[in-house]
């Protein structure tokens, strides 16, 4: 899947790139221990550092960062970003803007006197034809204070403007500076092929191979890493 990355050439050694996120795992989840003692069950258990699908979620498609630091103070937002005028008419000039409340009014996502925030974006996307874009807060990155919405544009046909990225600022009495590169979105690309779903019993054969399957899970570590999981391009080493 080739994807086209395009930004205002005033610009073009000012803005961090997307970055594939199999290479951008916090350091959270590098320092966190591969186990620990379980009360419950009496016994160490491993952690989500070492479950599969929590780390190739996390590690799926590519991450969209923020071009500088942004410091915050509470609900004010306010940074030092100096960068020549771009070339190209109506190209941002922010790190973020605003949309109005009102626009998540009888939404999970209104508060009232909260503003929702919207990441600017410096890039263009460009996909294959046929393929769509999904942008969502980056997966199980509960750490950051803020959550970005999720989108889904034909980013196919929608390659010759900017995508901006919504997002809720969730932690109020936040004080500190968001750095330059956190990530703000994690996109990947989806294929617009409609769905066909079909729904059937098990037959003999499928539900001998169900017990089977799951007697290997529970009474074996590492059977969906050995026996399924598709290898991928290598992430830096979880230690």
């Amino acid at each position: 899947m080739k994807i086209h990355f395009r930004c205002d050439p005033a610009l073009a050694d000012h803005l961090p790139r997307p970055q594939l996120a199999r290479g951008q795992l916090p350091d959270w989840l590098r320092q966190m221990p591969a186990a620990c003692f379980s009360e419950l069950h009496g016994h160490e258990v491993r952690t989500v550092k070492h479950c599969p699908p929590f780390i190739d979620a996390m590690s799926f498609g590519f991450l969209v960062g923020l071009p500088c630091d942004v410091h915050v103070d509470g609900r004010r937002f306010h940074w030092d970003w100096h960068i020549p005028a771009p070339k190209t008419r109506n190209y941002p000039r922010a790190p973020l803007s605003f949309h109005d409340g009102s626009q998540l009014v009888q939404s999970p996502l209104w508060k009232a006197g909260r503003s929702a925030i919207k990441f600017n974006s410096f890039w263009t996307i460009e996909l294959e034809p046929g393929w769509s874009l999904i942008a969502t807060h980056p997966f199980n990155r509960f750490d950051l204070p803020f959550r970005s919405l999720t989108g889904l544009v034909d980013a196919d046909r929608f390659h010759d403007g900017g995508i901006n990225f919504p997002a809720i600022w969730e932690d109020d009495d936040f004080h500190g500076v968001v750095q330059r590169g956190t990530p703000v979105v994690q996109c990947f690309p989806v294929s617009r092929e409609d769905l066909d779903l079909s729904y059937a019993s098990f037959d003999a054969n499928q539900s001998a191979s169900f017990a089977q399957t799951i007697d290997s899970v529970l009474s074996q570590r590492g059977v969906y890493r050995r026996q399924f999981r598709v290898r991928r391009g290598r992430s830096p080493a979880l230690k």
